[in-house]
């Protein structure tokens, strides 16, 4: 198994994409922690890893509140891959965007991002190898009426991509990102990601699979010569 002996953390493990990204790190060998902010989802999360024969443990993070990303940053020390998908949005029409919301979204989507990796990143760079995936979204590149704070956020996240991949790779960490298309999750509706399906050039939605499969790949030795790429994961929707 490729991620025998590794160690991973995948924020917003607990459901979606998150959920299936650390089901398939942990099928192939890597012993997981899985966070969130919901222990009953978290504690589901774990067992499905382990009934398939994976390792994993659960802990318990706020991605809003800083104090709680640095107990998380020090309880995930010495992993070898960071999944950061933790993420929040809220489409609104600008004019109609409020403040609460779109500090909300900058906390979760880049703030809590920047400073777990900041207190990650340089653990792998010590021990000279290590993988960091980001998930970001193809409205960072394309416009979606509605989703300027969330795009915003993401193209923030594409930004910090390539700046932390020039930072860490002469010391062997590898930082790249996925771009999905609409993927149907648990949080996102039927009609909505049938609807942006329809725009790809696949003229449908991912499934959480799909993603997943694209991060894990980036995350593996397969990958080994990749990094600062942006990956888009969206049935060619970029360029449609």
């Amino acid at each position: 198994m490729e991620f025998e002996g590794r160690k991973a953390l995948v924020t917003g493990g607990t459901a979606g994409i998150g959920r299936e990204v650390a089901l398939q790190l942990a099928t192939g060998g890597a012993e997981v922690i899985v966070t969130g902010r919901n222990a009953e989802r978290g504690a589901a999360t774990v067992a499905a890893i382990e009934d398939a024969g994976g390792k994993a443990r659960f802990f318990a993070a706020d991605m809003t509140d800083l104090d709680s990303v640095r107990r998380l940053a020090e309880e995930a020390a010495d992993v070898d891959i960071l999944v950061n998908n933790a993420g929040i949005f809220d489409f609104s029409p600008t004019a109609e965007q409020t403040v609460a919301s779109f500090d909300a979204m900058f906390q979760v989507n880049v703030r809590a991002l920047y400073f777990l990796t900041a207190a990650i990143a340089p653990r792998m760079a010590e021990r000279g190898e290590g993988s960091v995936v980001n998930i970001s979204t193809m409205a960072a590149t394309i416009s979606l009426p509605g989703s300027s704070v969330y795009a915003a956020t993401k193209a923030a996240v594409n930004s910090l991509t390539r700046t932390w991949a020039g930072e860490f790779g002469t010391s062997g960490v590898r930082v790249n990102s996925v771009s999905p298309g609409p993927t149907l999750t648990e949080s996102a509706p039927l009609e909505m990601v049938d609807a942006l399906g329809s725009t790809t050039l696949l003229s449908r939605h991912a499934s959480t699979e799909e993603i997943a499969a694209a991060v894990v790949f980036l995350a593996s030795p397969r990958a080994t010569y990749i990094t600062g790429a942006t990956v888009p994961v969206d049935g060619g929707r970029a360029v449609a």
